[in-house]
């Protein structure tokens, strides 16, 4: 076995496998792998191993690499200086490197931002969760979770089985700083969400792609939607706020004004909406989009879309430009149909050549809408159809992802139409349901910190700051935070979805309605949120499962619903996997302090932490009743909170929230 010692890391450097991990989009956790897959599995072909085969990915500056035996190895992707020995080599192609010679891999000089290295039998490294792709946020997969530095060792596999050969110019995918990317329309388009004319501007419009930019998304500089609502409702005040559903890679996702396509390590779960979607072939031009360069949308047929699994100029890869006769004109809707029962709309949206997004009802928050997302999903998977490689269920949606190659759209279309026509009543739902108690610290000091850094680095004068329980109060139309606290701790939440900001993150609502607070997200999103912390966006409740990026408000913090190293099965967490909440699990909380929840969540982290855990069910009949029997004092309630939320919008139209340019509403990351 080869050892590889890193003399130099270069700026980003982690180990990356071909498609990444696969099945595990609905508990939040994303494919990672290489952002530009072409040039990556190129890099394997030139070298003879499988495409898949865990390679290097380098951003901006390239490592400096000792090998200690005679090691083939290929570098493609982003132009950069590369040296054997302190000789030049041309990429593209496979080169030897001597026992104990040295590769060095120098900075970008050309269009693009990532390279790639395949070194012949691939990087060894232990899979996590089925892949050895590093997600960095998450602190897993690759070389110990995280970037490469120096002084780091790797192994080799042993030797490729497959023939060497040189990477032909046709074959390699062309560079560019003003990019034109392949899209499909849907799911969330015009005329519902934007208006014809937002369409129009997001097909002319030379959208430019600012620097803090990285593999979570690209994020794009361009002008402020005019939008077709005023809001959205239940799921926040700003027309981008939907309940929560799936995503898909490559989704141009509004978070509020601001675009950003989303990347291999973005959420899988979220509450805006998309208007178009990158096809699965083109996807590969988010890795190689740089700070400054330039993109321009153009709107294909999904059913004229290039294959992602072939290699070389049959994907058109080779070249800058992007053939099109014109887009779908179906403004992203496949088909409609009703339940069997005739009581609910059913709508399959497209989102790209690789999802569709069924959805149930209109854009509410009701229990049976989800109880009708539940039946399909189980009912899709107890099937086993090929070519479907993911499901993943939202509030009232379930993304179906395709390999494209294996089943296409309208196959996939009819399958689900047929599936959905033989599910029973949504009233007929019992699921197991677990009563999970955790500790909830109130206000807690991280959270405290995490707004005055938004309020000192992306936005001071925000209507929820400098005080997020403050602003809840108000837009619920409570006399005092005391209220809200009541509120909360009263109220037990009902797990709808995993994932909203990854790692088994719950999105949540109050089982009975008068718990209910309703909030809209930050506008532009917090740039850092502590791990654990617990916030409302919309009607829901999240703990954030990990430290990054977030756009809910802050009511406090708890202790780790994933577990990273520890076999905490006494704590909740089974040894199968390390996410700790379930679908239709229901979560109450208990007040500590900031000290107590400190130790807590230090026994959780030192493999000796606890959680109440009790097995029960959830019928939704009974809910029903329970709903029905409460009606009037919810009706009143729901009543004052609504025209509180009524008053806020007034206040904000008039403080000139809603006409905020693209400068000062764009989004530094995603919510």
């Amino acid at each position: 076995m080869t050892i590889m010692e890193v003399l130099r890391a270069g700026m980003m450097t982690t180990v990356q496998d071909w498609p990444g991990r696969v099945g595990y989009w609905q508990i939040g956790v994303p494919p990672s792998g290489p952002m530009d897959d072409l040039s990556f599995r190129l890099a394997n072909v030139a070298v003879g191993n499988a495409e898949g085969a865990p390679g290097l990915e380098i951003t901006m500056a390239g490592p400096s690499l000792r090998f200690d035996t005679e090691t083939w190895v290929s570098v493609t992707g982003a132009q950069v200086p590369i040296t054997v020995a302190g000789q030049s080599v041309s990429p593209w192609q496979p080169v030897l490197v001597g026992a104990g010679e040295v590769l060095d891999i120098g900075m970008v000089t050309g269009p693009g931002v990532r390279a790639y290295l395949a070194v012949a039998g691939g990087i060894s490294a232990q899979p996590y969760l089925g892949s050895a792709s590093t997600f960095t946020l998450g602190r897993f997969g690759g070389h110990n979770g995280r970037a490469l530095t120096a002084g780091d060792v790797l192994k080799v596999d042993d030797e490729a089985t497959g023939s060497r050969r040189r990477i032909l110019a046709e074959e390699q995918p062309a560079l560019a700083r003003h990019w034109q990317i392949a899209v499909t329309v849907g799911p969330h388009s015009a005329p519902e969400f934007f208006t014809d004319n937002d369409i129009q501007t997001l097909y002319t419009f030379d959208y430019e792609v600012h620097f803090n930019s990285d593999r979570t998304g690209v994020r794009l500089v361009g002008p402020r939607p005019d939008w077709a609502r005023p809001d959205g409702g239940e799921a926040g005040l700003h027309p981008s706020n939907i309940h929560d559903n799936a995503y898909s890679v490559g989704s141009l996702d509004f978070t509020g004004d601001t675009p950003i396509l989303l990347g291999p390590d973005g959420p899988s779960l979220g509450g805006f909406v998309c208007p178009v979607t990158v096809t699965s072939a083109d996807r590969w031009k988010l890795g190689q989009l740089a700070p400054g360069n330039t993109v321009r949308f153009v709107p294909v047929r999904a059913s004229e879309a290039a294959s992602h699994r072939v290699l070389g100029r049959s994907r058109r890869a080779s070249s800058p430009a992007v053939f099109s006769r014109g887009g779908d004109a179906d403004h992203g809707i496949l088909g409609r149909s009703v339940t069997s029962d005739q009581s609910t709309i059913v709508t399959y949206r497209r989102s790209g050549d690789d999802n569709i997004l069924v959805e149930y009802g209109t854009m509410r928050l009701d229990l049976a809408l989800r109880a009708r997302v539940h039946a399909l999903h189980t009912a899709v998977a107890e099937q086993q159809l090929s070519g479907i490689a993911d499901l993943t269920p939202g509030i009232r949606s379930l993304q179906v992802k395709l390999d494209p190659s294996v089943r296409g759209l309208p196959s996939a279309l009819a399958a689900l139409q047929e599936i959905e026509q033989q599910l029973p009543s949504a009233s007929e739902l019992v699921v197991p349901s677990r009563t999970v108690r955790l500790p909830l610290c109130w206000d807690d000091p991280s959270t405290r910190e995490a707004t005055l850094r938004y309020m000192h680095g992306v936005r001071a004068d925000a209507p929820w700051c400098p005080w997020n329980i403050e602003f809840i109060r108000r837009m619920n139309g409570l006399d005092s935070v005391d209220d809200v606290y009541r509120t909360v701790y009263d109220a037990e939440y009902l797990v709808l979805g995993l994932g909203d900001v990854y790692l088994g993150a719950p999105v949540a609502t109050p089982l009975d309605p008068r718990h209910r607070l309703v909030t809209t997200k930050y506008n532009p999103a917090r740039t850092w949120t502590p791990e654990n912390a617990v916030g409302i966006g919309g009607a829901y409740l999240c703990i954030y499962g990990m430290e990054g990026p977030g756009g809910y408000q802050f009511v406090g913090r708890t202790t780790q619903i994933w577990n990273h190293r520890h076999p905490l099965e006494s704590a909740g967490f089974e040894p199968d996997h390390p996410w700790l909440l379930r679908f239709f699990d229901r979560i109450s909380w208990y007040p500590v302090s900031s000290d107590e929840l400190l130790d807590l969540r230090a026994d959780m982290a030192a493999g000796r932490g606890h959680v109440e855990v009790v097995d029960g069910s959830f019928s939704l009949a009974q809910h029903q009743a329970f709903l029905s029997e409460n009606a009037a004092d919810i009706a009143t309630k729901r009543t004052l909170m609504e025209a509180a939320r009524a008053e806020e919008r007034q206040r904000w139209a008039a403080a000139g929230e809603f006409a905020a340019t693209a400068e000062e509403s764009r989004g530094e990351e995603i919510a």
